[in-house]
């Protein structure tokens, strides 16, 4: 880590995470493994930053912590890096167990529980939505194969799907950092 702590992926210690490292690795991390338009990748810290927005969109009335909840959903992904889906499926359950105990040590770390079974339908749909847009938006789907992977496009309002717009990597790093204090307890 960029912080000179050490992260025990078997046993990940809530003390050795630090915001800073999430936000850094997250802005170097592809997204579509960075078959994108444009001349700079979408980061995992951008799409983390248009999850947060479209939850917001689809339950206006979310609390801040509910917003570091969706922000940091897939916050793992700053140490093991954008997986790819048939990747992770035929490891199966190997890295999916890596994954949560670096989610759980994350909450922790920021104080937040486990999600209560609203709230983590939220982020999956919020999640599925994201991928939506960036499909069409950054990928090249046509809109009835991205509908095909991650369900029904959502009509959303322009500044949210705005955020589906390849940033420099210091501006996604400093867009994601800006919004964690954002929603973070004083």
């Amino acid at each position: 880590m960029l912080s000179g702590r050490r992260l025990d992926l078997l046993d990940p210690a809530p003390g050795d995470i630090e915001i800073a490292d999430i936000a850094h690795g997250l802005a170097r991390v592809a997204r579509w493994n960075g078959q994108t338009r444009g001349p700079h990748v979408f980061s995992v810290a951008q799409h983390s930053l248009l999850v947060e927005a479209v939850g917001r969109h689809l339950a206006p009335g979310c609390t801040d912590r509910d917003g570091l909840e969706l922000l940091l959903h897939d916050a793992p992904e700053y140490v093991v890096g954008d997986i790819i889906s048939p990747l992770k499926a035929a490891i199966g359950d190997a890295y999916r167990g890596v994954e949560l105990r670096l989610l759980a040590a994350v909450r922790r770390r920021f104080g937040l529980t486990a999600p209560s079974p609203v709230l983590a339908r939220l982020v999956k749909r919020a999640d599925r939505i994201a991928a939506h847009v960036e499909a069409v938006r950054l990928a090249g789907f046509a809109p009835e194969e991205a509908e095909r992977y991650f369900g029904p496009s959502v009509d959303l309002p322009e500044p949210v799907s705005a955020l589906a717009e390849p940033w420099p990597t210091a501006e996604a790093e400093a867009r994601f950092l800006a919004r964690f204090t954002a929603l973070s307890p004083p």
